[in-house]
């Protein structure tokens, strides 16, 4: 039975899509059959980060609408051939997802998939209500800021209480902690909060920092999971936050500052 893993946030921007491609990414190229769901409805942007945009043609309303088969609106990445992506629809109402139709898509793709991750819209309305209900495990993705910690503290309060889990008194969701556009210069100055301000506010186990970079925006841009960057340090950090969520130890990197050398501080004036 796949593990059903909701990436969510209670803030808009802080990186929940690209999170969703870069893990579902990573799964699939360890050998798991993954597919990655949007549950954004009417804001869709999965389909741009995976550069599957103009194969759409039906969609995850469709499917719960009865327009289309799964089969009919899965699409099958180019790069990685263990991954699927189920788009949304770009013109109906978020109400279009209903608890009925949600379950039962859900459902269906269990019985397929190893991993199903669902991309929630930010905040607590429908959509993103609809992304977690199903969850066994999320990632919390928040910024090092205190509005977007404060909203995701939130977020984890809906899965302890409105969850299917905690509506049918199993085991609690699995939460873990991913903190994006980290940069440990603008810690220093206090600019950021720390790794350990979140940790302590959140008090949920951590699964990975993504430093602050160009290079996420860069490959978004190019419809790339940036986690298929291998060179740059957001692709590697992605990277070692799948081989966590799959059980493995990884020592967390890229939480301080590069400090420059001896020479680069002479010859570069600092």
């Amino acid at each position: 039975m796949a593990r059903i893993i909701v990436v969510t946030s209670g803030k808009g921007g802080v990186g929940k899509t690209t999170t969703s491609a870069s893990i579902s990414t990573g799964l699939a190229k360890r050998g798991y059959k993954t597919v990655v769901v949007d549950f954004d409805v009417g804001l869709r942007n999965l389909d741009l980060i995976m550069n599957c945009e103009r194969r759409v043609v039906y969609d995850f309303v469709n499917v719960i609408q009865g327009d289309a088969t799964l089969n009919q609106a899965l699409i099958r990445d180019k790069r990685v051939n263990t991954l699927y992506i189920l788009p949304t629809s770009q013109t109906r109402e978020k109400e279009a997802l209903t608890p009925e139709g949600v379950a039962k898509v859900i459902k269906e793709l269990a019985e397929t998939f190893d991993y199903v991750i669902c991309d929630s819209p930010a905040g607590i309305e429908h959509g993103a209500l609809m992304a977690l209900y199903h969850a066994d495990e999320a990632i919390i993705t928040t910024n090092p800021e205190v509005s977007s910690v404060r909203d995701s503290d939130r977020i984890l309060g809906i899965l302890q209480s409105k969850s299917w889990r905690a509506e049918s008194g199993l085991e609690p969701v699995k939460e873990h902690l991913l903190l994006t556009r980290y940069n440990p210069d603008r810690v220093e100055r206090g600019e950021m909060l720390s790794v350990a301000d979140v940790e302590e506010i959140l008090a949920i186990p951590l699964l990975g920092v993504i430093p602050e970079s160009q290079v996420v925006l860069n490959a978004s841009n190019q419809g790339l999971p940036v986690i298929l960057e291998e060179d740059s340090d957001a692709g590697q950090a992605y990277d070692d936050a799948v081989a966590r969520l799959l059980g493995e130890e990884r020592e967390q990197r890229f939480l301080t500052s590069q400090k420059k050398g001896f020479f680069s501080r002479i010859f570069k004036g600092g």
